[in-house]
């Protein structure tokens, strides 16, 4: 079992930064129970499915979970949300604090029902700022913590998103490692709290932790940004037959890559001689390497840079990391039944445990999968339910 058993989850989360927070907690042996509103989480919908409402992104985000199907428009909604709160250690949601109150659900509403709980929202920006009350996704967020002008900037055509939700999944980690330190204060003290974590805020610390550099200082010793992640070389080199990623980072990898490609007269050049000056000469450096990688394939740099400890890799696509030797050694992927999916490939927890090993307790589930069973925990009778089902307060 995992360290988090007996750690209950009420997660009110839609689409992927909540969903991803509470499916590491989930794995981590918390029973989750995603409460989804009439129709489903929206995520359902991505990507190609057998059935119509199980995309591959939902799949990943929302194992380890159980599934109800609740209206909370509804005043009798309200009222099972509550009683959840209740038998709850964490209340997680994403939508903004002042929709959170319209429906009854705010901090002090459910605090009062469970005095203990750590309550927490992911979510846009703070609520003390002139952004408060705006809409926040992925892109808007990435837009707004610089990440696509810092592209425009490091050789791409014009401004561009990085193809990777990495807000929702930044942020998602940051909920996920708040919620763990909640608890911990909680079982030393007994008090439960509010938790704000604010999209805007969070990346915006992750951007300019490498990017504000001199701007740091008072007054600013430069106008920002790290060059040697701004190189517009900075990328897999083309080689003979393709593209190879390789990192040249110590005095020793460039002394021997130097030798290795015939230069070794380079390394007592004093531009290239210390880090910080090759930090200053990086897109020269870089392109550089780019036209020495040209004269062999890259199966063949691939060996005299192993030969030599220099880091480099193959270019991966999805598709080729299925068939990754070490991802296979490590067992990795997983081929497991799915109720409605029929086979899948699910992922392992990556990191390694000595006695409480993380894993998933269950696939993704099916929508209100769990919802009489959810119910009947709580203290409500089959005839209760069944009211509820018919009055399409709950879906099952």
């Amino acid at each position: 079992m995992g360290p988090l058993q007996d750690i209950r989850i009420l997660d009110l989360t839609t689409v992927l930064m909540g969903p991803y927070a509470t499916s590491i907690l989930g794995d981590m042996g918390a029973d989750v129970i995603k409460l989804e509103p009439p129709g489903g989480d929206l995520i359902r919908q991505v990507g190609p499915s057998r059935s119509g409402c199980m995309g591959p992104i939902f799949m990943h985000a929302n194992r380890s979970k159980r599934s109800i199907v609740v209206d909370l428009k509804t005043p009798a909604g309200r009222d099972v949300a509550l009683r959840l709160a209740a038998t709850a250690d964490v209340l997680i949601y994403n939508i903004r604090p002042k929709a959170m109150e319209r429906l009854g659900l705010g901090y002090e509403s459910v605090a009062t029902v469970r005095p203990s709980i750590i309550y927490l929202g992911a979510f846009g920006f703070g609520q003390d700022g002139p952004y408060a009350d705006r809409p926040a996704y992925d892109d808007l967020i990435q837009t707004a913590s610089a990440i696509p002008a810092l592209m425009a900037e490091s050789g791409e055509e014009g401004p561009r998103f990085v193809p990777v939700n990495i807000a929702d999944r930044a942020v998602g980690l940051h909920a996920a490692n708040a919620i763990l330190a909640a608890l911990l204060h909680r079982e030393r003290t007994g008090e439960g709290q509010r938790i704000d974590v604010p999209m805007f805020e969070t990346m915006a610390s992750l951007v300019l932790g490498d990017h504000l550099g001199g701007l740091t200082y008072e007054p600013p010793l430069d106008g920002g940004g790290y060059p040697r992640l701004l190189s517009r070389h900075r990328k897999p080199f083309r080689t003979r037959d393709g593209h190879l990623c390789v990192v040249l980072y110590t005095d020793r990898h460039w002394q021997a890559f130097f030798r290795l490609a015939g230069q070794d007269w380079r390394a007592k050049d004093p531009r290239y001689a210390t880090h910080a000056s090759r930090i200053r000469h990086i897109d020269e450096l870089n392109g550089m390497i780019a036209e020495i990688l040209l004269s062999r394939t890259s199966a063949e740099w691939e060996s005299a840079l192993g030969e030599r400890d220099i880091p480099c890799m193959a270019v991966q696509t999805p598709a080729s990391l299925l068939e990754d030797p070490h991802l296979a050694a490590t067992g990795f992927f997983e081929s497991v039944p799915h109720a409605s999916e029929g086979p899948v490939k699910s992922m392992r927890v990556p990191s390694h445990w000595s006695r409480t090993q993380p894993a998933p307790g269950r696939l993704a589930p099916g929508l209100g999968q769990h919802s009489r069973e959810l119910l009947l925990e709580i203290g409500l009778s089959d005839a209760e339910v069944d009211r509820l089902v018919d009055g399409r307060v709950v879906s099952e």
